[in-house]
Parts: structure tokens; sequence; C-alpha cells
């Protein structure tokens, strides 16, 4: 499932980049993905992949794949997966338009 309605930003492909040189494994693909839980309903996760699901849409920016699964692709559509620095540490985070709830860190929402 290829599709681009999901928006892997520069800075957060830079990340990857800079994570995978230092895990020194240039096949590793970023996959974003929601839980049930978190102070508003549902939770964003991150991970790294090393294998593709037959069902994960591929999102790419340059040589960097970011991987969803197929159940957490309705709650992502629209969004833009980005990586942050500043007062609250470093993390990805993601911009979902779907979302009509987010809690305080952005970690987890509602829709």
């Amino acid at each position: 499932m290829t599709a681009q309605t999901l928006v892997l930003t520069e800075n957060a492909a830079n990340k990857v980049r800079q994570l995978r040189d230092s895990e020194g494994n240039q096949d590793l693909m970023l996959r974003v993905y929601v839980t049930g839980g978190g102070c508003s309903g549902f939770s964003y996760g991150f991970n790294f992949a090393e294998s593709q699901n037959e069902d994960d849409a591929e999102y790419m920016n340059g040589d960097v794949k970011m991987l969803v699964d197929s159940l957490s692709y309705q709650y992502l559509i629209g969004s833009v997966v980005d990586y942050i620095e500043g007062l609250e540490g470093s993390r990805f985070v993601v911009q979902n338009p779907n979302a009509t709830t987010t809690c305080g860190c952005g970690s987890s929402f509602s829709m």
C-alpha cells in the first residue's frame, strides 16, 4: 500500500538518518503507529522496523522510509510526522488534522 497522505518532514528524516548511522544499519525504517490508551484515548508510537509488512503504507523522504500499519493508517490520514527539539526535550511528533483533542505533551489524542 503506497499513498502520499502522510508527510515525513526533513527534520524527522534527518533524525532517522542519524539514528540509522548510530545503529550501523541503513535498512532501518521508522514505524509510526497508534495504540489505545494515553490521557486522551489514543497514543502515538514510534519504533524502528527492519522489515515491511504486506499491509504497511510507506512514505518516503529521500532515502528514509516511514511505515504505517493498516490499522493505524485510518487515524493518521493527512498527518505530518516531525522531529522537534525544545524545552520539553527531543521527540518525534504527529500533527494530526483528525484529532479533536490532544494532551498537553502531544503524545495522545482523541477523535
